[in-house]
């Protein structure tokens, strides 16, 4: 069964042209040029993956995601306008998962979608893969990566697929420093990444505020200024 993905932006060639990639790809394309009538599809509708833009005529992707996040964890890619820094921030903040910055490359598009899908699918169905020493703990952090559950002093901890990743690398890693740029390609595959890149900081600033964390005074994550994160040592 195809991967059913949405597409809203109220530029009809920029959607067209997404379409086009992805149907190329065999995906089952739902297409919106406004976020109201999106928000109808996603209120009665869960898809497989979201490609949304920001500056929408009436509701915009920054509410949509927000909508979307309440109910569901399927992943969110932003479409931002160019070196606009701060609505990369805000989206991910809100939930996304990543972040496109027009005027981009369909086929660099195309593969942020597949590594998003992939980590979804990996995430939601673990019984595929046989995982090694699954559960991993630390000073009440409990872990278990082949069922992808979390626990914090036997509390629940709801993550979404790109933060589990992420501690789980640095929870594999306890003791060590554990790079921006390691965790990015670790997660991401076959991305870019420049050091202006802010996406793997706000993941780790929504995992602190989850496990109700600190920056200034850590009991779990630690920022090793210039260098990295690292959990434990």
């Amino acid at each position: 069964m195809a991967d059913k993905i949405v597409v809203v932006d109220d530029e009809p060639e920029i959607a067209d042209l997404i379409e086009l990639y992805l149907r190329n790809e065999n995906y089952e394309v739902y297409k919106f040029y406004s976020g109201s009538k999106a928000l109808g599809f996603f209120q009665e509708n869960e898809p497989d993956l979201a490609i949304l833009d920001i500056m929408l005529p009436d509701i915009n992707g920054f509410a949509l995601c927000k909508q979307i996040r309440e109910r569901y964890t399927y992943p969110i890619i932003m479409l931002t306008a160019k070196d606009e820094e701060i609505d990369k921030i805000t989206g991910l903040s809100l939930g996304a998962d990543d972040y496109i910055t027009k005027p981009f490359r369909p086929l660099e598009m195309v593969a942020r979608v597949k590594a998003q899908l992939r980590r979804y699918k990996r995430y939601n169905h673990p019984q595929a893969a046989e995982v090694p020493d699954s559960v991993i703990e630390y000073s009440g952090l409990v872990m278990d990566v082949r069922t992808h559950e979390c626990l914090l002093d036997e509390k629940a901890l709801t993550l979404t697929p790109t933060e589990f990743e992420i501690l789980r690398i640095l929870l594999e890693h306890k003791g060590e420093v554990v790079s921006a740029e390691r965790l990015f390609h670790e997660i991401w595959k076959d991305e870019y990444y420049s050091k202006s890149n802010n996406t793997i900081t706000v993941h780790i600033r929504h995992l602190r505020e989850k496990m109700a964390d600190t920056i200034e005074n850590p009991k779990y994550i630690r920022t090793i200024w210039g260098v990295g994160y690292k959990i434990g040592g």
